[in-house]
Parts: structure tokens; C-alpha cells; sequence
């Protein structure tokens, strides 16, 4: 299946699907939590994905926690900032075309079933690095007290890692 992007960051970008969705992932990629799950949690203040829903499977929406007209904290599952700005992700070159809205976009693009040998092996290396916000967590929180590094928590879980340990 191919899929061709049209929307407000990009144009005339088409894509094909080699695996199935949500199957064949990299042994090193294990994603704690699916991009469908991220949304309806609350991950980029609401605002990630509201022009180009039709890129991705409807059901992912139904209850998602989206902000259409502006980023709103009270969308994100923790209630708090936790993310930089695109313009700051480009200038630090963390940006790799052709996912101009940077890593989560890769990963729903992964989940769907893209695959692109050279981008999958940096992000899935940038995935790995970033567990070591769930071992801080672990070593500097109760279990399960939501309330211990709430930013720390919503990033990791705009990582796809799940935030309530």
C-alpha cells in the first residue's frame, strides 16, 4: 500500500507500507506504548498530527486528546510542558527528512509499516537513549506516585514509554 502525505508541513511525499501494521518492529525497538494509546493519553500539548489525521488510521483518533487552534497543556496526560519547539528540534539538526515533525511522526510512520533501513537505525537509537528517563524515575520515585517528575513522565511517554511506573 502506498501512502502520500498532504498536509500543512508536508507535500507531495508518498510512502509504501513493507510490513504490517503494529508488526515486524526491529528486535532493538520496543515500544512500550502505540502511537493510538499516546494520543488518547495526551502527548504534544494536543496539538501533534491535527492537520494530517488522514495520513493515519481513524481509529486512532476517536479519543484522542487533540487542540486543534493552539497547544494546550490541560491536553497532555500530565498537565504540563514537555516538549521543545519544531523551529528548536531543526536547529539542533534532530529533524530527519522525510518526517518533518520529527520522531514521533517517524514512529507512527514505522508503526504503520514504513520501513527505511538508514532513518529506523538512528531513531531507534534515539528510542533506546532516552530510557534513561524511566531509570530515573525508578530510582527517584515511589512506584507508581504519578505526581514524582511529572515532565520527565510526559516525555517519556511522548517516547512511547509507559509513564506509570
Amino acid at each position: 500500500m502506498i501512502i502520500t502525505v498532504c498536509d500543512k508541513i508536508q507535500q507531495n511525499y508518498s510512502y509504501q507500507l513493507q510490513e504490517k501494521e503494529g508488526e515486524n518492529f526491529s528486535p532493538l525497538f520496543k515500544p512500550e506504548l502505540t502511537p493510538k494509546e499516546m494520543l488518547e493519553f495526551g502527548v504534544f500539548e494536543g496539538k501533534y498530527l491535527t492537520d494530517c489525521q488522514n495520513e493515519f488510521p481513524s481509529n486512532w483518533f476517536f479519543n484522542a486528546k487533540l487542540s486543534p487552534l493552539k497547544p494546550d497543556i490541560n491536553c497532555n496526560c500530565f498537565q504540563v510542558k514537555s516538549r521543545q519547539s519544531l523551529k528548536i528540534w531543526q536547529a539542533k539538526g534532530w529533524i530527519l527528512e522525510p518526517d518533518p515533525r520529527g520522531w514521533f511522526q517517524w514512529y507512527c510512520r514505522y508503526y504503520l509499516g514504513r520501513r527505511i533501513e538508514e532513518i529506523d537505525t538512528i531513531q531507534i537509537l534515539r528510542w533506546r537513549s532516552f530510557k534513561r528517563h524511566k531509570a530515573q524515575l525508578e530510582k527517584n520515585c515511589l512506584p507508581f506516585d504519578t505526581s514524582c517528575r511529572k515532565k520527565q513522565r510526559q516525555a517519556l511517554l511522548q517516547w512511547a514509554y509507559n509513564p506509570f511506573i
